[in-house]
């Protein structure tokens, strides 16, 4: 028997229900062919499929599938720096894949929202209006507008390097009172231990005047140098927890007259980091090594060193943190963090939370990597 003649459709948009109007079967037919093929014959949904073709229907529109079911399928990012670093930092790329990967496996997809910073007006709207299961936040500063619009929100959320134990009560004006949030997990790593591991490195090797190049502080704008105080309202989890381990290492143990000298990225590019490191060396001739909060940054001071002519580790040594990829090819000293672990972390702990069951923060573990960045202190540094 020969399928049905399509019909025109009444209007210029196929719908389903002209579908079924076409092979003669009802509406519940042709939306199992999609939904639930399994309560179809193979042959009839084939022909289901092969008329929906025909009359140019793509299929259940997304959103409205979404709205009857109560979930998108998608999963926000909220990515608090400007969204290219997503792309050209390689510890954020690889976390962001470690991510999507592991959402990937129960069908959810990642939507990266822009960061207040990238947008001229209304900058909280993507995170206010996005049609999201649940958000994933990523590099925010504590107790910022963005953080409260995402809470805000109710949904599954994961802060990654952000301590979930200081959100700020949502009811409050005077952001004083934290609280924990039930659909909140956290997820970060031990920040200062790494740091702190550092320094000591430097310390044991003799250094006593020792550069630091941080990441964005959040108290002020532009970067260059700290002036004595900032530090302590350092916004961004990160940058406070790694400064603080550099700080404990220099003020303990036999090496507790060594000098810090703070300068602030303000951006994590190798192009930031080579101008500040040039500054702050300019300024302060006699320092010998470079704490860098990360690998990005730590490129950054090696350029530095080259257009100084500063043999790296002989007249200048140099630390980064992530241990990004190439850091090795680079000989880069670094700070190891499980990158890929931590995305996968973060993954597992939104698919708990989206399936109602509690989730324990999560801190993971760093390490020192000594390569050949680093080396003895010379008694007297380059002029």
């Amino acid at each position: 028997m020969m399928p049905p003649t399509p019909l025109p459709p009444p209007s210029g948009r196929i719908t389903l229900r002209e579908v079924a109007r076409a092979l003669g079967v009802s509406v519940a037919t042709v939306s199992n062919a999609y939904n639930r093929p399994d309560q179809l014959s193979a042959a009839l949904r084939e022909r289901v499929l092969d008329t929906a073709r025909t009359l140019g229907y793509s299929g259940p529109d997304p959103l409205a599938r979404s709205l009857r079911r109560g979930r998108t399928g998608v999963i926000g990012v909220v990515y608090g720096a400007p969204l290219e670093y997503a792309f050209a930092d390689p510890a954020a790329a690889l976390f962001l894949g470690s991510v999507a990967q592991a959402l990937q496996a129960a069908s959810l997809n990642l939507l990266l929202l822009a960061s207040p910073d990238d947008l001229k007006t209304d900058p909280l709207a993507p995170v206010q209006s996005a049609s999201v299961d649940g958000l994933i936040v990523y590099s925010a500063a504590k107790n910022s507008e963005l953080l409260r619009a995402v809470l805000a929100r109710g949904l599954p959320t994961v802060l990654v390097d952000q301590p979930v134990q200081t959100q700020p009560d949502l009811q409050r004006s005077d952001i004083q009172t934290p609280q924990r949030l039930p659909q909140v997990a956290g997820v970060g790593i031990d920040d200062a231990g790494g740091a702190t591991l550092a320094a000591r490195h430097l310390l044991e090797l003799g250094h006593t005047h020792i550069g630091v190049l941080c990441l964005e502080l959040g108290v002020r704008q532009g970067g260059g140098r700290v002036a004595l105080g900032y530090d302590a309202q350092i916004a961004y989890h990160p940058t406070a927890e790694r400064l603080r381990g550099y700080r404990e290492a220099v003020a303990t143990g036999p090496h507790s007259g060594a000098s810090l000298y703070l300068t602030e990225a303000g951006r994590n590019t190798a192009a930031t980091g080579e101008r500040r490191a040039l500054e702050l060396l300019h300024a302060e001739p006699q320092i010998t090594a470079l704490l860098c909060m990360s690998d990005v940054l730590a490129q950054g001071a090696l350029r530095a060193a080259h257009t100084l002519g500063w043999a790296v580790p002989q007249h200048l040594s140099v630390i980064g943190y992530d241990d990004s990829p190439g850091s090795a090819d680079l000989n880069l000293t670094t700070v190891w963090q499980p990158t890929s672990d931590k995305g996968r972390q973060v993954g597992e702990a939104m698919l708990r939370l989206l399936g109602g069951k509690p989730q324990e923060d999560v801190q993971l573990p760093t390490r020192l990597v000594v390569r050949g960045s680093t080396a003895r202190a010379e008694e007297v540094p380059p002029s």
